[in-house]
C-alpha cells in the first residue's frame, strides 16, 4: 500500500474525469476531493415506487421472482456475487476501480446515498483498497469485483490498509453499487494511457532509424497526405518531417522499405485508434449506466435498460490492439533494416568486433518473441460468445478480457520499440550522426541511458534501459502534451 500524496486533489464530480486523472490518482497517488454539489445529487432512490429490478425482484433469470424489500435481500445479493476467482488484483487496478466507480456514482442515477460515496473517497485518500479477484466478469457489469467492494464497505470483508468505517446498505443499494463496469473501465484507462505514450514515442524512434539509414523524407511531404487526408497518417507524417528537420528531400535510395515509406499509413491508424479509445473511455468514466437508472424527478422513477453493456469499449480496445500490432510489425521491419550493410553503410548487425561478430543479431529474436506476444494479445475479444443466467443474458462483450489483453499488448509493444531504439542509437553512434532538434533531445537522452560499448556482450540490460526510456520520450519531444493522446 502506497501513501497518498497531499497537495491539490483531483476533484471528482461525475462529469469531467479523464484518463489522465485516473493515472494521477492511481499511479501518482494524488488525493481526491468531492464537491458538495456532487454529493447533493445522491440519494434519490428512496422515493421510487413500484417493481424495481434487483430491489423488489431477484436478478438475472430470477428477475420475475418477487422478493421482500429491505437491506437483507441486498446483502444476500452481495454475498452470492462476491465469488470472484483467480489471483487477487494489484493495488493499482483496485484503486482504478474505486476511482471510476466513485466518479460514476457522483454523476447521479444510482440512488446511492452520499455516505457510500464518502466512504469510497475516504478509502482512496487513506490508500486502502479491498481484496478483489481477477476473474468474475464478462463485460455486462463487473458484478463480482464490485460485490467484493460492497462487502468491504458493509464491513463483511477486509481492507488492505485502514479502510473506512462500515456503512450499512439500505434497500436497493446493493445492485445499484455493483451495476457497473468500473473495474474494466479503470483497467482499460490505465492500459490506454500506457499505449498513448508508446504510440507517441514510436515516431521519434522511427525518426532515429531514418537518420541511421539516410532515409528519404518524401513519404512525409505535405502534398502526399493532402491527396489522401487521413487524420492519423497526416499527423504522423507532419511530426516525422518536423523531427527530421522539416525539409522534403530524397534519401540514399529512390525508395525506402515499407518500415519508413509506409510509416504514416501504418502508424496513423494507431494514432486514430488510441484517440477513439480515449474518447470512449471518457464517456464510460463519466456515465450513469446503472440498471435500473434512477431519475431525480418528482416522483423519482426507475428506468430499466441495457446501458451497462460494454460492447463499444471492447470494440475500441480490439481496434487499438490490432493497430498496435501493425505498427509494431513495422518497428520490427525497421530493426531488420538496421542489420543490413546496404541500409546503414556499416557492418552486418552493426557489429564492431572481429569478423563474424553478431552485434545486435539477437535483438531480432527478442523483438520477434515480444511481437508474438502482442499478436496473441491482439486477438479480438469481441469474437467471444456466451449465454448466461438461463438464457436471460445471451450476449457478452468480454470487455474485461479486452482490457487485460490491451495491457499485455502494451508491455510487448514497449519491448519491440526498445529493441529498435537500441539498434537505432547504436547505428547513429557508429556513423557519427548528429541529429537536428527536436529529435536530438531524444538521441542525447538515449546516449546517456544506453551503454556505448560495442563489444560482443549481452544486450538485455540495454533493452531494459531502453524500455524505461520509451516511456520518457513523449515528454522529451512534447513536454506539455506528455499524457495527451498523440
Amino acid at each position: 500500500m502506497t501513501a497518498v500524496r497531499t497537495g491539490d486533489p483531483v476533484l471528482l464530480d461525475g462529469t469531467e474525469m479523464s484518463i489522465v486523472d485516473v493515472v494521477r490518482i492511481v499511479d501518482d497517488q494524488v488525493a481526491i476531493g468531492v464537491p458538495p454539489a456532487a454529493l447533493a445529487r445522491l440519494g434519490a432512490a428512496a422515493a421510487v415506487a413500484g417493481p424495481v429490478y434487483g430491489r423488489t425482484t431477484g436478478v438475472g433469470a430470477n428477475r420475475s421472482e418477487v422478493v421482500p424489500g429491505g437491506a437483507a435481500h441486498g446483502m444476500r445479493l452481495l454475498r452470492s456475487h462476491a465469488s470472484g476467482i483467480g489471483n487477487l488484483l494489484p493495488e493499482r487496478d483496485v484503486r482504478a476501480m474505486l476511482t471510476v466507480r466513485l466518479n460514476q456514482i457522483l454523476r447521479g442515477g444510482t440512488g446511492l446515498r452520499a455516505g457510500l460515496a464518502e466512504a469510497m473517497a475516504a478509502a482512496l485518500n487513506a490508500g486502502a483498497y479491498p481484496e478483489v479477484h481477477e476473474h468474475g466478469a464478462v463485460g455486462t457489469g463487473d458484478l463480482g469485483p464490485l460485490a467484493e467492494l460492497g462487502l468491504a464497505l458493509a464491513g463483511e470483508a477486509s481492507w488492505i490498509g485502514r479502510g473506512p468505517a462500515p456503512v450499512a446498505l439500505t434497500d436497493g443499494e446493493a445492485l445499484a453499487l455493483i451495476s457497473s463496469n468500473a473495474l474494466t473501465i479503470g483497467q482499460a484507462a490505465l492500459a490506454v494511457a500506457a499505449v498513448q505514450g508508446l504510440v507517441a514515442a514510436t515516431v521519434p524512434i522511427a525518426a532515429l532509424t531514418s537518420l541511421a539509414v539516410d532515409g528519404s523524407t518524401e513519404p512525409f511531404a505535405p502534398e502526399v497526405h493532402a491527396g489522401r487526408p487521413h487524420a492519423g497518417a497526416s499527423r504522423v507524417a507532419a511530426e516525422m518531417l518536423a523531427l527530421l528537420g522539416g525539409e522534403v528531400a530524397p534519401g540514399r535510395r529512390i525508395q525506402d522499405p515499407f518500415g519508413l515509406r509506409c510509416f504514416p499509413q501504418v502508424h496513423g491508424p494507431a494514432v486514430d485508434a488510441v484517440a477513439d479509445a480515449d474518447a470512449v473511455l471518457v464517456v464510460e468514466i463519466n456515465s450513469s449506466a446503472e440498471n435500473p437508472l434512477i431519475t431525480t424527478g418528482e416522483p423519482a422513477t426507475a428506468r430499466h435498460h441495457g446501458g451497462f453493456h460494454a460492447a463499444g469499449l471492447t470494440l475500441a480496445l480490439d481496434r487499438l490492439r490490432l493497430a498496435m500490432l501493425s505498427t509494431a510489425q513495422l518497428s520490427a521491419g525497421r530493426l531488420a533494416m538496421l542489420t543490413e550493410p546496404d541500409m546503414t553503410g556499416l557492418r552486418p548487425f552493426l557489429a564492431a568486433g572481429p569478423p563474424g561478430s553478431s552485434g545486435i543479431m539477437a535483438l531480432e529474436y527478442g523483438a520477434g518473441s515480444a511481437l508474438a506476444e502482442l499478436r496473441a494479445a491482439a486477438f479480438p475479444a469481441t469474437l467471444g460468445h456466451i449465454v448466461l443466467s438461463r438464457g436471460a443474458e445471451e450476449h457478452a462483450s468480454f470487455a474485461p478480457q479486452a482490457a487485460r489483453q490491451t495491457r499485455r499488448a502494451a508491455d510487448a509493444y514497449r519491448l519491440v520499440l526498445a529493441c529498435e531504439l537500441v539498434a537505432a542509437v547504436r547505428a547513429n553512434r557508429l556513423r557519427g550522426v548528429s541529429p537536428a532538434q527536436p529529435v536530438r533531445a531524444v538521441y542525447e537522452r538515449a546516449c546517456d541511458a544506453l551503454d556505448p560499448d560495442t563489444r560482443e556482450r549481452p544486450l538485455s540490460g540495454d533493452v531494459a534501459a531502453a524500455a524505461t526510456l520509451v516511456d520518457e520520450i513523449p515528454r522529451l519531444v512534447r513536454p506539455a502534451d506528455a499524457r495527451r493522446t498523440p
